[in-house]
């Protein structure tokens, strides 16, 4: 039974699709927040005589938008304006399109276009895709993709290819950063751990498959303003609560029947590290190899250990990368926990069949998948990158970088990846992929490319 005065830091909320939502399973809905109570109106009681709590229509949109806020992250102000005045993608004029030297094969260019055209082909055909001020359907995506499919296994000549896209394709550019317009770079691979199916004194970190009792709601659901807007939590005596963080959950307060266990490894490291990275291989010392991926989060907002250990003065930026971050724990063995509970998000992984999955449920490509703001970018979409990659010695360190220029595919998404200035690229496999992913921090350019409507 519900109090009937407001309880400060608690607001009481309803409505129709919110007592729907939980009504199989007989629980009111209280979300905790630190902030003053808002006055309720009345109380009513529903046919199972359950009393909910109503608020005020005022109050209720009051609510709705100071949640906004708080899921949002509190945006600065100029962002938010700069958002809402300036699309994300600006269409370019032929005089402004970019050199289109590809610096792969076309084989894995073919891929990338199949896996994309998988994703579509899942879609409704009207599902509109936005391109700067323009929109697109699913049908005709798929139809731009056909006809650059159709182009790309004639194996053109650079310049034919060139000439090809300044007739049939329209150019559009992320907008980068409000500084200077560039794009920030970075990288992720596939990691290989070493587990075990039972827990033992060396393999004694568990890699959790998602607990029941974490709940997901959706606040779309309330209103078209919260597209993409979810809260993730846990109930507690008809409440709920944030999901634990990082450091409980390490220290196994997830009840042991809310929670599978899909392998012991033997590095924490590794294992945090495969959180950031989303997707890996575990193999086990009888020679099986099972692929883990990304099922959910704890909800909690990321935080970047790198950042801290810069500003701790234990890593110079110059020099900052996963391979310095692994060295400086493993050198620091009595830091690992302080280090890797400041970040409190915590990832859930599923197994795959085949490795690694998207956030699109295709299958990511070597060097040409790369991760987006899906709130921001059309998904499966093609784009072309220009940015940097290292060159690497016999010894395995960075001795160079190079130009790296290419057409990607917007496949997956990550939690550190926000905004229009944020690029991940997916370097797949291998020490070369880990070398990249850990030292890529290269400015870049981003370009979307569509079918002409007149093509």
């Amino acid at each position: 039974m519900l109090n009937k005065k407001p309880v400060k830091g608690i607001l009481h909320i309803t409505s129709k699709v919110l007592y729907t939502f939980f009504k199989k399973i007989n629980l009111s809905v209280l979300i905790c927040v630190h902030l003053s109570p808002i006055v309720v109106s009345k109380v009513s009681t529903i046919n199972e005589g359950c009393p909910i709590k109503i608020l005020k229509p005022a109050h209720f949109f009051l609510l709705i938008m100071i949640l906004s806020l708080i899921i949002s992250g509190c945006k600065s102000v100029d962002t938010t304006k700069d958002i809402l005045e300036k699309p994300v993608l600006q269409k370019m004029p032929l005089s402004k399109y970019p050199d289109f030297t590809d610096d792969l094969e076309y084989t894995s260019l073919i891929k990338g276009i199949k896996q994309s055209l998988l994703y579509l082909a899942r879609l409704p055909d009207d599902r509109e895709f936005l391109f700067g001020n323009d929109r697109f359907s699913a049908a005709y995506m798929i139809e731009s993709f056909k006809n650059f499919l159709s182009f790309i296994k004639t194996k053109p000549s650079k310049n034919e290819l060139k000439n090809f896209i300044k007739l049939h394709y329209s150019v559009y550019k992320s907008r980068g950063s409000a500084t200077d317009g560039n794009i920030l770079v970075t990288g992720y691979y596939e990691p290989v751990l070493n587990g075990s199916l039972t827990p033992n004194e060396e393999y004694r970190y568990p890699v959790y498959t998602r607990p029941n009792d974490l709940v997901t709601v959706d606040l779309s659901l309330f209103s078209s303003e919260f597209a993409e807007k979810k809260i993730i939590g846990r109930f507690m005596n008809n409440t709920l609560l944030p999901y634990y963080d990082r450091i409980n959950i390490e220290k196994g307060v997830i009840p042991k029947e809310n929670v599978t266990i899909l392998a012991w490894v033997n590095d924490l490291v590794d294992l945090f590290f495969l959180h950031i990275q989303g997707s890996g291989k575990i193999r086990f010392d009888n020679g099986t190899t099972i692929n883990v991926h990304y099922h959910a989060t704890n909800g909690r907002p990321y935080r970047s250990i790198g950042r801290l250990l810069i500003d701790k003065g234990k890593i110079p930026k110059s020099l900052m990368s996963m391979q310095k971050i692994r060295g400086y724990l493993h050198q620091h063995p009595e830091e690992i926990d302080e280090v890797l509970n400041y970040n409190p998000s915590y990832v859930f992984f599923k197994t795959e069949e085949e490795s690694p999955i998207g956030f699109l449920g295709v299958k990511l490509v070597q060097g040409r998948s790369i991760a987006l703001d899906r709130t921001l970018f059309p998904l499966g979409a093609m784009a072309f990158i220009e940015t940097e990659k290292p060159l690497i010695d016999d010894s395995g360190k960075v001795c160079a970088w190079t130009d790296c220029r290419r057409f990607v595919f917007n496949h997956d998404t990550g939690g550190a990846i926000k905004g229009s200035a944020r690029t991940d690229l997916f370097w797949g496999s291998g020490i070369y992929a880990e070398i990249a992913a850990g030292h890529m921090k290269q400015n870049g350019k981003l370009y979307f490319l569509i079918l002409k409507p007149e093509a």
